[in-house]
């Protein structure tokens, strides 16, 4: 089984991209972010014509979770209690006895911005609501973009950005305390000293300099983890593929035995 996740940056710009990749990279359940379309304009037809059934929470023009898979999807929850405010940024579901959540968090915008203590906020209220549902024998996976750099070999400039967003101590305390209910960071797991990075500015040339920063996850709990063969960053559709403009995020799959 192969289980993915990918910020796609606008599904309306990006879903001749998708249908390229799906084709490529068939992957068996994807958790998709930042769809920026309602439920009505998701591309729901067009996906079953690929074989890809979807539970979404969309959001108009922004936001918005979605997940795809090739079997049959049984929908669980649709957004976090008590966190409507922040917009469409979680779903999950169970597919072949795999429970999975795609998750978008916020970004906070700035350590000074009125945005940062909500954000933290949000990260509490997904923690408890993991810790709630989720058993650590469960076969469980959470997928998304969570605005987090877990760590100092996940940022290209660690030193230049510490303390900023993304870096800040209570960012990563919030993230660790995610990870405590559980669940692990797969990519991390497979590649514990790699520096390898998921999202790159559109400015400046970041992509090829290599200034990164590894912020799309897969965290699952053990029994996936232990079935885990491998995990890649999958930078080619980082890059322009077949005429279309890629998202400013590389897609993240890990393969289970």
């Amino acid at each position: 089984m192969r289980i993915a996740t990918w910020n796609i940056n606008g599904l309306r710009s990006r879903q001749g991209l998708l249908a390229l990749w799906l084709a490529a990279r068939k992957p068996d359940v994807v958790a998709l972010q930042e769809l920026k379309l309602t439920d009505a304009q998701f591309p729901r037809a067009e996906l079953e014509a690929l074989g890809y059934q979807a539970v979404v929470h969309g959001e108009k023009g922004w936001n918005g979770v979605a997940i795809l898979a090739r079997k049959p999807l049984d929908l669980v929850q649709v957004g976090l209690s008590n966190q409507e405010d922040f917009g469409a940024r979680f779903v999950s579901a169970r597919v072949e006895g795999l429970s999975v959540a795609s998750v978008y968090c916020p970004n906070g915008k700035s350590i000074t911005h009125a945005d940062f203590p909500r954000k933290l906020a949000w990260y509490d209220a997904l923690a408890a609501h993991w810790a709630g549902r989720h058993a650590a024998d469960e076969p469980a996976l959470l997928g998304g973009d969570f605005n987090v750099c877990p760590g100092a070999l996940d940022s290209w400039d660690e030193a230049g950005h510490a303390g900023g967003i993304f870096h800040t101590d209570d960012e990563r305390a919030r993230f660790r305390a995610l990870l405590g209910a559980g669940l692990f960071d797969l990519f991390r797991e497979r590649h514990p000293d790699a520096q390898a990075f998921t999202w790159w500015d559109y400015r400046a040339g970041a992509f090829h300099k290599k200034q990164g920063l590894r912020i799309d996850l897969l965290l699952a709990t053990r029994p996936v983890l232990d079935r885990v063969a491998a995990v890649e960053i999958d930078r080619e559709y980082r890059k322009k593929q077949g005429g279309f403009t890629a998202s400013d995020h590389a897609p993240v799959f890990a393969d289970l035995s």
